[in-house]
């Protein structure tokens, strides 16, 4: 058998371990919206032109002309359900024919349930210039596919947390114009597994875990218009590229005559760089009577940011991802039923960034509809409560992105993924309160 270098075969056992970072169970791809609980409740149609603080991680002019303080919290408790499924997965082991790749042919919810909580407080400093502060985990979630599973050499268990510190200034430029910028410190902590296939199918598979963690930065901006019936907001919040340090650990890989795999087992010391997408939100609030409040928001998403996973030394190998930007759109109504008692409803259209021919098993995501309703009630003059429901329906959706343990080298062992999501959908509860002072 052809001889193999070590270095070679150590930077190619990553590049199936790379192939995602991440799932989540309502927003697009890995990205979490419920960063308000009112917002949950009309599910996301009104937030950027939205006034106050839970408005704030859409848009740092929230804030903007405002009197005294606002605060916000809230927690959302995220149930996904569904199931990936194998039509036909084949592993092409070298010298030898495609075979099936074994394995449970199902693995059922593999995306575990997630609490979510979130916070935010303003203050108006003078009538026109007021401070925002939004604490939010905006890309957070855990997945965990069974050793057996036949989805297993292309993901195992994988980890995702963030937490976003944005604090903001807004400044009201005139009688309802207001504009704020506001920094985004993201701290970023994932572990990525999944297991290798040996070279004789008789031997038992390895395994690979990526860990690392890193805090990065970027930006929001961000205007309102409040006047008469009509509020308009846009804002915009820029892609972060995160740099993360770690470790790959490998285990379990078994050497054959002239390919020392076993010479990759251990812990080596590497970075790992990807960015976040960009985000465009317009939206609009319409007070159509005195109790009845319509509101529409789209929002442009640049997915096309996550484009590659990229591995530093001593790896130094980039695995494309092949996302696209995507687009989501929403609706909503909220009713005044009294001065102390608010009910919402809401729609939202969420396309996901993933395409055909490059979904694999670590980010089964797909299209989605979101049904949201909720309340608020207000216990005291400057106390409320809120709450929210969200049903989430995502579309069956291909698994089928081609991946390969050891690319690149002589043992190169393509996986031609052949796989479905079936049945996915993903029940939200959204609790929290908010204080005016």
């Amino acid at each position: 058998m052809t001889k193999v270098s070590t270095r070679a075969l150590f930077a190619a056992t990553v590049s199936v371990l790379a192939g995602g970072i991440a799932t989540s169970a309502n927003a697009a791809a890995f990205y979490l919206q419920e960063q308000s609980v009112r917002g949950a409740g009309r599910a996301f149609s009104g937030e950027v032109a939205d006034q106050g603080a839970a408005s704030l991680w859409w848009n740092p002019a929230a804030s903007g002309g405002m009197t005294g303080g606002d605060a916000a919290i809230g927690v959302s408790e995220i149930m996904p359900r569904g199931n990936v499924h194998n039509n036909g997965t084949l592993i092409v082991r070298p010298g030898q024919a495609p075979a099936p790749v074994g394995g449970n042919a199902d693995s059922h919810n593999p995306i575990n349930n997630g609490t979510l909580p979130s916070g935010a407080v303003a203050f108006a400093v003078t009538p026109k210039l007021s401070l925002g502060l939004a604490v939010t985990a905006p890309f957070s979630f855990t997945t965990d596919y069974a050793a057996d599973s036949w989805a297993r050499y292309t993901a195992d268990k994988t980890s995702l947390r963030t937490i976003d510190i944005q604090p903001s200034v807004a400044f009201q430029i005139a009688p309802g114009f207001s504009v704020g910028v506001a920094a985004n410190a993201e701290h970023v902590k994932a572990s990525l597994g999944n297991y290798l296939p040996n070279l004789s199918p008789l031997l038992p598979d390895g395994h690979q875990t990526l860990q690392g963690k890193g805090w990065d930065w970027g930006w929001s901006a961000g205007f309102q218009y409040q006047g008469g019936p009509a509020s308009i907001g846009i804002s915009y919040k820029s892609s972060i590229k995160h740099k993360l340090d770690g470790t790959v650990t490998t285990t379990g890989l078994i050497s054959v005559p002239g390919v020392p795999l076993a010479n990759n087992n251990g812990t080596v010391n590497t970075t790992a760089d990807f960015r976040t997408p960009w985000q465009v939100d317009v939206g609009i609030r319409f007070k159509a009577t005195d109790k009845l409040t319509l509101n529409a928001q789209v929002n442009r998403f640049g997915w096309n940011k996550f484009d590659a996973i990229r591995l530093g030394a001593p790896l130094n190998v980039a695995i494309p991802e092949g996302y696209g930007n995507s687009w989501s759109y929403a609706g909503g109504v909220d009713y005044a039923v009294s001065p102390a008692w608010t009910v919402r409803a809401g729609i939202q259209r969420d396309q996901s960034p993933t395409r055909n021919g490059h979904r694999d098993a670590r980010v089964p995501d797909s299209d989605r509809w979101n049904f949201g309703a909720g309340t608020s009630v207000n216990v005291t003059k400057g106390i409320g409560v809120d709450a929210a429901v969200n049903y989430i329906k995502f579309k069956d959706a291909s698994i089928d992105r081609t991946t390969a343990a050891f690319a690149g080298t002589p043992v190169q062992t393509p996986i031609l993924v052949n796989g479905t999501l079936q049945n996915a959908h993903a029940l939200v509860l959204s609790l929290g309160a908010h204080l005016k002072f």
